[in-house]
């Protein structure tokens, strides 16, 4: 498998478990096909998506180019890292507290706060959705975050 199609793949996974969890598709551009609106996603979209899986200290295994941006880790970097990395130690609590809500509740919307770059850099994030990844036998495959990094473009898809 080529890897756009596997980054196609595993947003196709996220937006099914965001719509099972909200009703609505992940945000994008009308008019586009399927394939084009998966890697406008991926690609192109101005918000950060990204997922981490079940291990014990969850590791990233997605990230779309917003989100590699917003965190400014080369993507060979990025995938594997503890996702509590992303999170200042000063911060982790808070986004522990955010994840277990999530586990219990499957989805948590509207959520801000601090994340860290690659530097150390602290950088905000806007209108944050985490939620449960869930397969189609209801298996629980990780959780799913989409955040805005920039709160006067929350909402823009252009």
């Amino acid at each position: 498998m080529s890897p756009a199609n596997e980054f196609l793949e595993m947003v196709q996974q996220l937006d099914v478990a965001y719509r099972h969890w909200t009703g609505a598709r992940l945000p994008a551009p009308q008019l586009l096909s399927e394939d084009e609106r998966l890697a406008w996603l991926h690609a192109h979209a101005p918000f950060a998506l990204l997922a981490h899986g079940t291990e014990a200290d969850p590791l990233f295994y997605y990230a779309n180019e917003q989100a590699l941006a917003s965190f400014k880790y080369p993507r060979e970097q990025f995938i594997g890292m503890p996702s509590r990395f992303s999170a200042s130690p000063l911060d982790r609590d808070m986004r522990q507290t955010l994840l277990e809500q999530v586990t219990a509740h499957g989805i948590a919307h509207g959520y801000s706060g601090y994340r860290v770059d690659r530097q150390g850099n602290a950088f905000m994030i806007h209108e944050g959705k985490v939620w449960t990844l869930v397969d189609q036998q209801g298996v629980h495959l990780g959780q799913a975050a989409l955040f805005w990094p920039d709160a006067e473009r929350v909402g823009q898809l252009d």
